[in-house]
């Protein structure tokens, strides 16, 4: 089996408030190579089960052999947006508590050949499943110079999406784009060398959140959770920018909601029933001392709420 480093963001502050029984029934969403998961496993007792799914295939494999010999895992090569799908195949009517982190692996990350880096030459892949249609270089080779502004301001939250974009368009009339060096040179021409790590960090995030449906999935995830989860259970996700973090909290707010009329209104006729309480009111972050260890740790914020 092949070694993987990949350093679990916030597994005690995470597994805290995630496990109440450790005889329980629990979903990893975002497997990666198992470093929430093999925690859980700990926190378990025999009576224990974990149900984890990951799109990536490789990781998938990879887990597949570290926990073979374990019979209280599961494991789903799906998109965790199909939580209850899962559930309904594993035969659970609720799981005891829910997790996502939302972080790219170290391995993903460091790896050329699963093209999600833009420190080496690699091709211009960001697919997480690789059986999806399209790729960032069919992306940036065939949209719009509107379409591409629009896909790095909303997904990068990049200010100079559109002078990237028309540079972009530039760029492939004279050669098609292909590896992520190509992409790199492209923003290097358009960008201050002070602002370039964040502006190609912001690129290729924007990519990759759009290739990957990131958002909407993540959406899809709360809203399927809620549907196999018990009162007392517990949700936690782990979200890495602003706009996944934005999704998590809104979602959370409006869910502990009981009234959603307006302010004016004499009586309340929404019919609207809080279904969780937020254990969160401010985001965790890692320590001091995590980031020290784990520098992608840092943007790391973590929200949890439980079931009513």
């Amino acid at each position: 089996m092949m070694q993987i480093h990949h350093i679990p963001v916030m597994v005690n502050e995470s597994l805290d408030l995630l496990i109440k029984k450790k005889g329980g029934i629990y979903f990893d969403g975002t497997l990666g190579f198992g470093g929430h998961s093999s925690e859980i496993l700990k926190r378990l007792n025999s009576k224990g089960i974990l149900v984890s799914t990951d799109v990536d295939r490789s990781a998938f494999e990879y887990c597949r052999k570290r926990f073979e010999n374990d019979k209280r895992v599961r494991l789903y090569n799906f998109n965790f947006s199909m939580i209850d799908v899962i559930a309904k195949i594993e035969s659970l009517m609720f799981f005891d508590g829910v997790i996502a982190d939302l972080g790219v692996s170290s391995y993903q990350l460091d790896n050329a050949s699963s093209g999600f880096t833009y420190s080496v030459d690699s091709p211009l892949d960001l697919r997480m499943d690789k059986n999806l249609k399209n790729t960032a270089a069919d992306i940036v080779n065939s949209f719009d110079e509107k379409e591409l502004a629009k896909i790095i301001f909303d997904f990068g939250e990049e200010k100079k999406s559109r002078k990237i974009a028309h540079q972009i368009i530039n760029s492939r009339r004279k050669k098609s784009i292909k590896s992520s060096y190509d992409l790199r040179k492209i923003i290097e021409e358009v960008t201050p060398q002070r602002y370039l790590v964040k502006t190609l960090s912001r690129v290729f995030q924007a990519l990759r959140i759009y290739i990957n449906e990131e958002l909407e999935n993540l959406r899809q995830f709360l809203n399927n959770s809620m549907k196999v989860l018990k009162s007392g259970s517990r949700i936690v996700v782990i979200s890495y920018h602003s706009l996944e973090d934005r999704i998590v909290k809104e979602f959370f707010k409006y869910e502990e909601l009981d009234c959603i009329c307006p302010k004016d209104a004499p009586v309340c006729t929404c019919n609207k029933e809080s279904t969780i309480k937020i254990l969160t009111r401010k985001p965790i972050v890692p320590s001091i001392d995590e980031v020290k260890s784990n520098k992608r740790a840092r943007s790391a914020k973590l929200r949890a709420a439980e079931v009513l």
